[in-house]
């Protein structure tokens, strides 16, 4: 099996995902459109040997509809026989992009592609594109399904985590991202989106609080707290008869922001190194997909790491840095107990909590902010992982060369 190697990786800024953000006005195509100009720009890439261009998205409706990495690619300009296909993973989308497009190069079936996401969450609204999930009692009866923020809640009640916890946690990641923003971290892959006149419309991550406190956080209500004594806290009780009652500890200030955003990963094999004079930034060392229990549903990250690590042959120990989504603080918490990870190896640069949440786009921004980030502290093995939707885990683990 051949070797799949990262080239390059660019994304937008991440705007709010609000009709007040800085992208409402760009529609989403055009986020991924001036990001494959990037690539063609920073590589002096020759468009003619991109095999397929991949993009996940979540809200597939109006402008995110009808295929939109196929309809990117024309639109940026790429040849005709430039190919593209959009899929829905819900939040791993980003990153099940990534891993596919490098399955393709290992076969031997692809020598270059270009992957990732985009999800304008200001422009296609979160759930409009509906689905059996949330209309079909058949559906989601069997598998005790309840919103993702009731879940968040029931791993923090299940493991114990408080309040204080998670909203420690969420000011934590605020002071990252601010940090990380303030030193020019992120500079090395954002491509700054403009307007048809070729002026500015941002350059930097919209939604980080450098200004967050614990004690500002305390005085937000639960978010999900409603929703759970609506009924939905009786459903997570059925499946976890121990518990006498769920705690609701997340609000808007301990969870991913609502965010506009796209991201791309150019993935190739060896051969493509040899023929343009491409370097590559690192290979794809294993990925991994899992299901898991779908009533807590955002437990997966756990068992698709532990899967993509033994593929690896490599252990926890090895690996040098972690990103874990921050779709809530829960999760994180979680995932370091159970990996018996030191904080000090996660989210080094803040998460989703501080930056937002463009859940297409998510998994390959996160993954290239990993990439950054090895290369700054000249580290060699990283792991991104994302919880998703339904009860799945994503993971993909890079070796910087």
């Amino acid at each position: 099996m051949r070797e799949a190697y990262i080239y390059d990786a660019v994304r937008t800024p991440r705007g709010r995902g609000k009709p007040d953000g800085a992208l409402y006005e760009v529609p989403p195509i055009q986020l991924v459109v001036q990001l494959l100009h990037a690539l063609r720009e920073r590589n002096n890439l020759d468009t003619n040997l991109v095999e397929d261009i991949i993009l996940g998205c979540l809200t597939q409706i109006n402008e995110q509809a009808s295929d939109i990495a196929k309809l990117a690619g024309q639109t940026a300009g790429y040849p005709v026989n430039v190919p593209g296909v959009t899929l829905d993973r819900f939040c791993a989308s980003g990153l099940e992009s990534v891993n596919m497009a490098a399955a393709y190069v290992m076969s031997g079936q692809i020598d270059l592609i270009i992957a990732g996401g985009v999800e304008s969450m200001s422009r296609a609204r979160l759930g409009a594109n509906g689905g059996s999930w949330y209309t079909e009692p058949a559906v989601a009866y069997p598998g005790h399904y309840i919103p993702q923020g009731v879940a968040a809640d029931l791993i923090a009640t299940l493991y114990g985590y408080s309040r204080k916890d998670v909203d420690e946690y969420a000011v934590l990641s605020h002071q990252r991202a601010a940090a990380a923003q303030r030193a020019g971290k992120y500079n090395k892959s954002i491509v700054p989106v403009k307007d048809v006149n070729g002026f500015t419309i941002l350059d930097h991550d919209e939604l980080v609080r450098p200004e967050t406190t614990v004690e500002g956080l305390a005085k937000l209500k639960p978010a999900f707290e409603a929703v759970g004594k609506a009924g939905f806290d009786k459903v997570a009780l059925q499946r976890y008869p121990e518990l006498d009652e769920i705690h609701h500890v997340h609000h808007a200030g301990n969870s991913s922001g609502l965010a506009d955003g796209a991201a791309l990963v150019m993935i190739g094999s060896a051969q493509i190194a040899e023929k343009t004079g491409l370097k590559p930034r690192a290979k794809i060392r294993s990925f991994a997909v899992v299901g898991s229990e779908p009533t807590i549903m955002l437990t997966g990250p756990v068992p698709s790491s532990r899967k993509a690590l033994e593929r690896a042959g490599l252990s926890v120990e090895n690996i040098d840095l972690f990103e874990v989504n921050e779709a809530f603080a829960a999760v994180v918490l979680y995932y370091m107990q159970e990996m018996n990870i030191p904080i000090e190896k996660v989210n080094v640069n803040g998460g989703a909590i501080a930056l937002g949440h463009p859940i297409g786009a998510t998994g390959a921004m996160t993954l290239g902010k990993l990439l950054d980030e090895l290369e700054e502290r000249n580290l060699q093995l990283g792991l991104c992982t994302l919880c998703v939707g339904g009860g799945m885990g994503i993971t993909t683990i890079i070796e910087r060369v």
